[in-house]
């Protein structure tokens, strides 16, 4: 039987795989065993991570509306203002809202001022 010789296979799996990880340092880059165990490692980061970011920007925009709106008034929060919103049955998304507050500060405060005057108006004649 003849001999089958294997490197050619073997060499081109290894770099298809190196070239993921060009960039890592040390042996990261270098040795077989721990290019595909950081390969592992980076792949799965990456799963994980993408929920995480929609997560961080979701936060970041509930923290710039509610810093715009407590400057406007002690009494007035976030929770405050998509608790109107909801009930008005305007559904601006927090992006949206987090733009606004951050390009013009004058026009959340009139968007967050009319809607607690409609809704207040509503509460004392009785109805919602």
């Amino acid at each position: 039987m003849t001999r089958t010789k294997r490197g050619y296979t073997a060499r081109r799996r290894r770099t298809k795989v190196r070239s993921f990880v060009s960039g890592f340092r040390g042996a990261h880059s270098r040795l077989t065993r721990t290019i595909s165990q950081q390969e592992i490692r980076a792949l799965d980061s990456a799963h994980r991570d993408r929920d995480r970011k929609k997560r961080n920007f979701r936060r970041l925009w509930i923290t710039r509306i509610n810093a715009v709106i407590r400057e406007m008034g002690v009494s007035y929060s976030y929770s405050r203002l998509i608790h109107d919103l909801y009930k008005k049955q305007l559904f601006l998304n927090r992006k949206i809202l987090a733009q606004i507050a951050i390009s013009n500060k004058n026009s959340i405060s009139i968007i967050s001022n009319e809607i607690v005057k409609k809704v207040d108006w509503k509460e004392s004649a009785g109805i919602i």
